[in-house]
């Protein structure tokens, strides 16, 4: 997979940008506030979801505008090109639009066409942020192998928030909609719980191949529901039902629901030492992140026949020279496209080709 060109109008603080890359690595460079990392944010449209910065489809608007925005990209893959657009409308803010080769499409479809994956420096903190942090993360990474993922987490969330809503209503119930909505918890939860069990198993043979070394430390991951106790069988739905409605009184003092897969967290241990990521230093908890990522990567490559587009920013800044090196020459390597930023030019200077380069600045975006 690979952006051959890409065009945004309207968004963020780019009314007009066009550019064009190749197959490799993509460096774009330049001050703080130059628009690097909203180009790295209109990519990830082009996956399911919010993006990698989470925001409301009205703030990636340009300011003063009022036509709304659009993201267009021609993406190569081996049976040819394959035209995405995603955008809202100015009469629309808040409705997203998609186009898949010029047929309106849901949002939700973008993912059996595209993989995204990315890594921010929001994310530096995610051992030490909270289990909904986590589990998003995971989500991410279940996406990019079972593209239905979408859906189940959708649904999901929207019969959860009607269960919260009922169990909070003064004048009670109706028992026949309780039902019907555990019903539902049931159904996509338990293929929610099952795509994530999936995903981390297999990410778990892909590190098991990984050798402790100096570049990158081996992550060990766990899934644990929201009593602490971890998850190695898969929720019935059935089951999940039953359990939902055996709790309604208890759910009902709590204002929430109590039990099921919105309440599993994402824990992280070092290999080599045992340690939980939260105990490890800065630089060895963007060394499991990094790992984790990479070997995703690979997952996905073997299970999708293709390489997913890896979005990484200012990930450079952040690594000594030594294993900035050592992430260069895998995702060199490995193959498929990576988008990078990065402040200064010379971060990039020992990238293995190809790379595409472009430099951002107050005038602009050019190619160096």
């Amino acid at each position: 997979m690979a952006i051959a060109r890409l065009s945004l109008t309207n968004f963020r603080n780019h009314a007009a940008l066009e550019l064009s890359a190749g197959p490799g690595l993509v460096a774009l460079y330049g001050a703080n506030g130059a628009g690097k990392t909203n180009i790295l944010e209109a990519l990830s449209l082009l996956a399911p979801g919010r993006g990698l910065r989470g925001a409301a489809l009205p703030d990636m608007a340009r300011d003063g505008q009022e036509a709304g925005f659009a993201v267009f990209a021609d993406w190569m893959t081996d049976e040819g090109s394959v035209a995405v657009g995603t955008g809202v409308a100015g009469d629309r803010p808040t409705r997203r639009q998609v186009r898949i080769n010029g047929a309106a499409a849901a949002a939700s479809s973008l993912g059996e066409w595209l993989a995204v994956l990315w890594l921010t420096p929001a994310m530096d903190r995610l051992f030490m942020d909270s289990a909904g942090a986590r589990r998003r993360f995971l989500d991410r990474l279940v996406l990019a192998l079972e593209p239905g993922h979408a859906l189940h987490s959708n649904r999901l969330e929207a019969a959860l928030r009607a269960r919260n809503k009922l169990l909070n209503d003064p004048g009670g119930y109706d028992v026949g909609w309780m039902t019907a909505l555990e019903g539902q918890i049931g159904e996509h939860g338990a293929a929610v719980d099952a795509a994530r069990l999936h995903t981390i198993a297999a990410l778990g043979r892909q590190l098991a191949i990984a050798s402790d070394g100096d570049d990158f430390p081996v992550p060990q991951l766990k899934l644990v529901g929201g009593e602490g106790v971890e998850r190695i069988a898969t929720w019935d739905a059935a089951e999940l039902a039953a359990t939902l409605a055996a709790r309604r009184t208890i759910d009902a003092n709590a204002g929430r629901t109590t039990r099921g897969p919105h309440r599993d967290d994402l824990l992280v241990y070092h290999r080599a030492t045992g340690r939980a990521a939260e105990r490890c230093s800065t630089g060895e908890q963007k060394g499991l992140l990094l790992a984790m990522i990479l070997a995703h990567t690979d997952c996905v490559a073997r299970v999708r026949g293709t390489r997913p587009l890896l979005l990484l920013d200012e990930v450079s800044a952040h690594l000594d020279p030594a294993r900035r090196g050592a992430l260069y020459a895998r995702l060199a390597a490995g193959g498929g496209q990576c988008w990078l930023t990065g402040t200064e030019a010379l971060l990039f200077d020992e990238m293995p080709g190809p790379v595409t380069r472009y430099a951002l600045d107050a005038g602009g975006i050019r190619a160096a």
